[in-house]
């Protein structure tokens, strides 16, 4: 493919460059804002090698995916006629594409305190109440999630749905002797891979919000697809037998045995 630049001599066909896939191309126009910071669609063509009319189709559909966003360039001094020149720069979506080194950051942050903490099990200690305290902020929003429910599978439905609005993806399913809440995505499972504290006191405080013991069968930090939890119905009351006396036998029309 040959693409065509403007100079001030007049038109320049430049190298042929190699047939790339749309999406290889989309990518490489998000890497070079990534890189070069706020750019317009000119200075993209050029660092690119491709025709400002691609560069546009590309920025239209990152726009439309949320992952770019534009303004007018900032002038400096004196601002010539026409209107400025907009520049692209990306969302925070459109920054998180690209490898970030937040959970590195967040496991040393957590070795350190294990470590401040005398290490070994009083380390180990430190970082479960550390992970107590962090789910201890959506315990109440939760409870209040939770409210009235009648039974163990309106509750459980009513934390999946609680869960879902701070990115778990759960949902629930029944199960013999009770429900199985399946949490489809883990925000922190790189952590809880090196921490299990923090899937512990999970655990911990969905026993709490649900009034009953319940059982973690796999988690994703594990390696399993999805973080399943078991959640036992409440066993209904026991039968009682009524005795019958004999003025209600009586009553009845019956001899009694």
């Amino acid at each position: 493919m040959k693409y065509v630049r403007e100079t001030t001599e007049g038109r320049e066909t430049v190298e042929t460059a190699a047939p790339q896939s749309t999406a290889s191309s989309r990518d490489r126009v998000a890497r070079s804002i990534l890189d070069h910071g706020p750019s317009s669609a000119a200075d993209l063509a050029e660092r690119l090698c491709l025709t400002q009319a691609a560069v546009r189709r590309h920025l239209d559909a990152l726009t439309a995916a949320g992952l770019v966003t534009s303004r007018e360039q900032k002038v400096y001094g004196h601002r010539g006629r026409g209107r400025p020149a907009r520049v692209f720069l990306l969302t925070d979506s459109g920054r998180s594409t690209f490898y970030q080194a937040y959970d590195q950051l967040a496991a040393d942050a957590l070795g350190f305190l294990a470590e401040a903490a005398g290490g070994g099990e009083k380390g180990r200690e430190a970082l479960a109440a550390f992970a107590r305290a962090r789910l201890a902020r959506d315990a109440e929003r939760y409870a209040g999630s939770l409210g009235e429910c009648p039974d163990t599978e309106a509750k459980a439905q009513a934390l999946a749905g609680a869960l879902t609005a701070d990115g778990y993806a759960a949902t629930v399913r029944s199960a013999p002797l009770g429900e199985q809440l399946c949490q489809h995505h883990c925000p922190v499972a790189h952590i809880a891979e090196q921490f299990p504290q923090f899937c512990e006191a999970e655990t911990e405080l969905f026993s709490q919000l649900l009034g009953t013991h319940v059982q973690r069968l796999a988690t994703i930090a594990h390696g399993d697809g999805v973080c399943t939890t078991f959640v036992p119905r409440a066993a209904p009351p026991p039968h009682q037998e009524t005795s019958t006396t004999d003025d209600e036998t009586a009553a009845s029309g019956r001899n009694p045995a």
